[in-house]
């Protein structure tokens, strides 16, 4: 007699990568592995126990690159984008925080190998959970990623390889490594589901470059799944169910005609331009933090990168990055983005996301601390290196850099002075780099706004970061739910900084952006463009929905009611009056 499955079992996570995908489950390393605990060694087995774990190291080496070898023969272009990927993870098996930590505590705990690096391992995974940014936060992923392959080379377990699924699946795991997914025979993944990630998981980036769905995030997925089982997973909605019921299959197969209908409809804008029906064009950009992140970007019809997010560079390491570490990382991007620009903003570190490394005090309110640009002009030398590194990559491409959290006229002119230094000193050793590089702010914390007119004679773009300029503006922190509500960008205050930073901006002749995520936001587009904003940036999921929308709009007649929204008193106002605006809805619009 056959086991009765359980039906309908209903779980939620976060949904990364949209689409409806109903398969089978096949289950991919779901179990952590056993890690075996030998302690009070004695002195004479403590340089073997140093030796297996130099062996394993050297063997996950190995098998990086072997792995690396074979996705840069793969012709179908996928496999290439990863390199970068797998090339970083080969770099961090001679980190210090990860190796020597390890070897130290070998030593000094008189503990078996396996058992000093899943302590590392435990030290490093509670540092980055500590970072309060989610972007930075996930990178502590990949050390998790590398400290897996080592355990498992000590413990002599065979790692299963994803091109040996042979059949269409959903995947299940408790998370995917880079390694894992540029290896995956994208013909028979038709989902993807992990008890791990978040939006800016090396998982959902590649789910989203490949477009199928993902979920992740779901905390128990792999202990309620087993091999075989029939699944339901919504990647707009972070909705899984396990063993559906025949009516709740035959609802989810209509809901899944009907999303592909519509994301189908979409693809007919990626080659229009952003541009209303009166002809006005608005530059519609991509937020970015890898390589790989790139192509999905452009073949969504982005003009460019509007924001590249740099502090990727400075994680997983005790070290910091080189010179040329910098410059090979902005000319691979530059070089795909050709014909467009490719804004890199400078590092935005400091206070939670402090290197170790660097060593400096902790912060009460570190995101009012010694970040971003404050940090660059205080430690200069870690400024300049990567100054130069840009500057180095621009002969690549139109690469234009932009400054963080500039608070006043000073900071600005006193990064303007580092850059020229740097730029005297590649010209002393000989390196190629554009003089003429124009050089952007960021405008996030009030007072840039207020005095967008003086910062407007001294810059030659504005990009309006609107996730903080709501976090400073009006005092609410985004990750405590007893004031979430409070977050709104519709609120007068809010509306009011963006169009006197335009006023300013376009008084003094430059352009003016949005690179937070008010931009992806469709319902904010009427706004937006009635605020006169020329330049919108976002996730890759949003810039055709958002293009469609600006396709519906006559922009005339939206900045003749950008005075009326300006007077209202409250977000619900702005809310409301948008929603009634007699423009008929871009969602309805036929193709």
């Amino acid at each position: 007699m056959k086991e009765k499955k359980d039906r309908d079992i209903t779980c939620n996570g976060i949904g990364v990568s949209p689409g409806i995908a109903i398969g089978k489950a096949f289950l991919f390393s779901s179990e952590r592995m056993d890690v075996p605990a030998f302690c009070h060694l004695d002195k004479s087995f403590l340089q073997n126990e140093v030796d297996r774990f130099k062996d394993a190291v050297g063997t996950s080496k190995a098998q990086l690159q072997k792995i690396r070898e074979r996705l840069l023969k793969d012709g179908k272009g996928r496999g290439k984008e990863h390199v970068h990927i797998i090339d970083a993870h080969i770099m961090m098996l001679d980190d210090e925080m990860l190796i020597n930590d390890t070897i130290k505590t070998i030593k000094r705990e008189k503990v078996n190998a396996e058992w000093a690096l899943n302590k590392v391992l435990q030290s490093i995974k509670e540092f980055f959970d500590s970072i309060e940014d989610q972007y930075l936060r996930e990178r502590g992923s990949d050390i998790e990623y590398i400290g897996d392959r080592i355990l498992s080379n000590l413990l002599g377990e065979k790692r299963v390889s994803m091109s040996e699924i042979n059949e269409e699946v959903i995947l299940v795991a408790r998370d995917l490594a880079p390694t894992d997914t540029a290896q995956m025979p994208g013909s028979k993944v038709k989902g993807f589901l992990t008890d791990m990630g978040g939006r800016t998981s090396h998982t959902a980036i590649f789910a989203r470059s490949i477009e199928i769905p993902s979920v992740v995030g779901l905390e128990h997925i792999t202990q309620l799944v087993k091999n075989g089982d029939t699944l339901i997973m919504d990647g707009n909605s972070g909705t899984v169910v396990i063993n559906p019921s025949r009516e709740v299959l035959r609802e989810y197969e209509k809901i899944k005609e009907q999303f592909y209908s519509y994301e189908k409809s979409l693809h007919y804008y990626s080659k229009l331009p952003a541009e209303t029906v009166d002809g006005h064009r608005i530059k519609l950009m991509g937020n970015i933090e890898f390589l790989e992140e790139v192509p999905e970007i452009l073949d969504h019809g982005a003009e460019g990168i509007g924001l590249y997010r740099t502090e990727f560079l400075y994680l997983n390491r005790k070290d910091l990055p080189s010179e040329d570490e910098h410059f090979n990382a902005y000319k691979g991007v530059a070089e795909k983005v050709t014909g467009y620009p490719t804004i890199i903003r400078t590092f935005d570190l400091g206070g939670d996301k402090l290197l170790p490394s660097m060593e400096l005090a902790s912060e009460a309110n570190p995101a009012l601390g010694l970040r971003a640009i404050r940090f660059c002009l205080k430690r200069t030398d870690i400024f300049k290196t990567q100054l130069k590194g840009i500057l180095r990559a621009s002969v690549f491409g139109n690469i234009k850099i932009m400054f963080p959290l500039i608070s006043g006229v000073n900071e600005l002119r006193m990064a303007k002075e580092i850059l020229n230094d740097a730029k005297a000193e590649l010209k002393k050793d000989g390196k190629a780099f554009k003089d003429e590089i124009e050089i952007g702010i960021m405008i996030e914390v009030p007072s840039a706004a207020f005095i967008a007119d003086i910062l407007a004679k001294e810059a030659d773009f504005f990009s309006i970061g609107t996730n903080d300029l709501l976090q400073y503006c009006l005092a609410v922190d985004r990750g405590n739910d007893h004031v979430d509500y409070l977050y709104n960008p519709l609120h007068p205050a809010i509306l009011r900084m963006i169009k006197n930073t335009v006023k300013s901006a376009h008084d003094a002749g430059i352009e003016v952006g949005i690179c937070g995520e008010m931009a992806g936001e469709p319902q904010y587009v009427k706004i937006l463009l009635a605020l006169g904003l020329d330049q919108l940036s976002m996730n890759a999921l949003s810039l055709l929905r958002v293009k469609k929308a600006i396709r519906t709009l006559n922009y005339s007649k939206l900045l003749k009611i950008s005075d009326e929204i300006l007077l209202m008193s409250t977000a619900s106002d702005v809310k409301n009056f948008i929603e009634k605006y007699e423009e008929k809805s871009f969602e309805d619009m036929p193709v």
